[in-house]
């Protein structure tokens, strides 16, 4: 059996009875239910109706999403989670280079990283160089001034860790950012690049060994391994390309608000949903939701 999962952006709820009944119906899908009223309905079905990416571009269009998933082992013991876009709403490195005044250069090659147009570790190494000078200092200012969470972020990790999910943070971004998200959310472990300080200044270079794609798919294994679990019990989310090979491995990967690129090659594909929709796909209505 499969679950269809319906669910749309929770400040601007757009899904209503009639779309999820008339979809439910078309897909011979079992009785509706709701998530939550106006934002997450979801049905059964027998199997993966052949139409489900057409239907899928057509509800993108309404500001709905559409995922389909297999209805044995919904609900994961592991959240597997990038930081930069995904966990939070920015770039750390772009935000850090705004500050010292290269932001856009900076950012041009953070799009092409993310997309996968340029090689991981060369852009990181670039953009750090563009950072060489700034005071340390500049890091907590970022912390203090830009960092926004993503809209669900508090919830998601409150609801899982209280149902025995080990929750890890993995990101091709820097320790001294991921170290606050991790404790700030309830993370259990972080893992990233660090940035190399001498003197109170930055050097413009990041430590060695750079942590990209395949770190993140290395966390993943040593992770499940360390804690018995099987890459099937994980739950990954991610937007940029270097998250691919972990969203790939996971028996859940989701591509949240990805470059289409990446979304492409994910199965689960949330444009329109925050990360309370991670609890949608695996069951939790919005009343089963950890109070934070």
């Amino acid at each position: 059996m499969f679950t269809c999962i319906l669910l749309t952006n929770p400040a601007a709820p757009a899904l209503n009875l009639t779309t999820a009944d008339a979809l439910r119906s078309a897909w011979g899908g079992g009785d509706l239910k709701w998530l939550s009223l106006g934002e997450a309905a979801e049905f059964s079905v027998a199997s993966v109706p052949s139409n489900h990416w057409d239907v899928w571009e057509g509800l993108q269009t309404q500001g709905i999403d559409l995922i389909v998933v297999p209805t044995e082992g919904r609900r994961k013991k592991m959240l597997l989670a990038d930081m930069d876009s995904t966990m939070i709403q920015q770039e750390c490195i772009d935000e850090l280079a705004d500050v010292a005044g290269v932001g856009e250069r900076v950012k041009e090659i953070t799009a092409k990283a993310m997309n996968g147009e340029l090689d991981f570790e060369g852009a990181l190494t670039e953009r750090v160089g563009l950072l060489k000078g700034l005071p340390e200092s500049v890091i907590q200012k970022v912390i203090d001034e830009r960092i926004t969470f993503m809209p669900g972020g508090k919830e998601l990790l409150a609801t899982m860790k209280r149902d025995g999910a080990y929750c890890a943070l993995v990101s091709g971004g820097f320790t001294a950012f991921t170290g606050y998200v991790a404790e700030a959310l309830g993370f259990d472990e972080n893992r990233a690049n660090t940035l190399l300080v001498e003197n109170g200044e930055l050097v413009g270079k990041p430590g060695l060994p750079i942590l990209g794609r395949e770190a993140k798919v290395a966390a993943l294994e040593e992770i499940t391994a360390r804690l018995g679990l099987t890459h099937s019990d994980v739950m990954a989310v991610g937007d940029g390309a270097n998250d691919l090979g972990m969203l790939k491995l996971a028996g859940a990967g989701v591509a949240l608000h990805a470059k289409p690129s990446v979304a492409a090659e994910c199965e689960i594909r949330i444009n329109h949903g925050d990360l309370s929709a991670l609890l949608f796909v695996q069951g939790y209505a919005r009343s089963d939701f950890a109070s934070v």
